[in-house]
C-alpha cells in the first residue's frame, strides 16, 4: 500500500531523517518509535508533503508520490493526524470534519460523518461545539477523525495519546483496531511503547534520523537490548 525507500527529509540545510525505509501492507499497523529528536514527526510530515523530501522515494499503490504536493496525496488516499492536533480551532466539530471531507464528493459528508462519530460517540455529543473548546482527548478524536474523513486507505497518527488520561487512550487504541480491521494501514508514532507493541504489526526504532530497528512488534517485545536502549522500558 505505501513503500518508503531510502527516505532522506529535513528542514533547509538540516537533514533530520537519513535513508529510512519502510513498507505498509493494508489491514496493518507499524509503530514508528524513538527517544524525541529521532526524526518520527519528521518522517510522517514528509511523508504527508509538509517536509521537505532530500532523496529517496515514496510509493503509494507503486505510484511515485514523491513531488505531490500534500493535497494531491490526500486525493489519493493517503491523510495525517499530525502531532499538537492542528485543529481550526475556531470551527465546530462538524466544520473540521467538513474540511476534512473536502476532497469527497458532497453527498458522501453524512455518511463519513455518521462513520466518524461510530467511533468517537463523544464527538456527536460535541458537534456543534468550537473544537478550540473540547478537552484534550476530545481534539485527539477530532484530529483522527478529521482525517478519516478524507476516506484514506493509509492514515499517518502522530503521538497518539500524549497527554490524554488512560480511558481516552483506550478508546483511541479500539478505534485503530477498527479502522484496522477496516483494511487501512496506519503508520503510528507513538511514545506509550507498551500500547504500541501490544497492538503493531511491524516496529521501526529510530535513533538521530536512522533506523537502528526494524522487524515484528512480537520480536520487539522479546528483545531486552532493544526495550532497554531505545524504548525506555525495563
Amino acid at each position: 500500500m505505501l513503500e518508503v525507500k531510502n527516505l532522506s527529509c529535513g528542514y533547509g540545510a538540516f537533514e533530520a531523517v537519513h535513508g529510512i525505509s519502510l513498507s505498509l501492507q493494508p489491514g496493518t499497523i507499524t509503530g514508528l518509535l524513538g527517544a524525541n529528536g529521532a526524526g518520527k514527526s519528521s518522517t510522517l510530515m514528509c511523508l504527508a508533503g509538509h517536509v521537505t523530501l532530500n532523496s529517496g522515494q515514496i510509493l503509494f499503490n507503486q505510484e511515485d508520490i514523491s513531488r505531490l504536493p500534500p493535497y494531491e496525496r490526500v486525493r489519493k488516499g493517503l491523510a495525517i493526524s499530525p502531532e499538537g492536533r492542528r485543529l481550526f480551532k475556531d470551527l465546530s466539530v462538524e466544520d473540521n470534519l467538513r474540511v476534512g471531507g473536502l476532497t469527497q464528493p458532497k453527498d458522501k459528508f453524512t455518511k463519513d460523518r455518521d462513520y466518524v462519530l461510530s467511533l468517537f460517540p463523544r464527538l456527536g455529543e460535541r458537534l456543534h461545539s468550537l473544537a478550540g473548546n473540547l478537552s484534550g482527548g476530545e481534539q485527539q478524536m477530532l484530529a483522527i477523525g478529521r482525517a478519516l474523513m478524507a476516506q484514506p486507505k493509509v492514515i499517518l497518527i502522530d503521538e497518539l495519546s500524549l497527554g490524554l488520561m488512560p480511558k481516552v487512550i483506550d478508546l483511541c487504541y479500539q478505534a485503530l483496531e477498527a479502522l484496522k480491521n477496516k483494511g487501512l494501514a496506519i503508520l503510528l508514532v507513538e511514545q506509550n511503547t507498551d500500547r504500541v507493541l501490544n497492538i503493531a504489526d511491524d516496529i521501526c526504532v529510530l535513533e538521530s534520523g536512522r533506523t537502528v530497528w526494524q522487524g515484528t512488534a512480537k520480536a520487539a517485545a522479546q528483545d531486552p537490548d532493544l526495550v532497554s536502549a531505545y524504548l525506555g522500558m525495563h
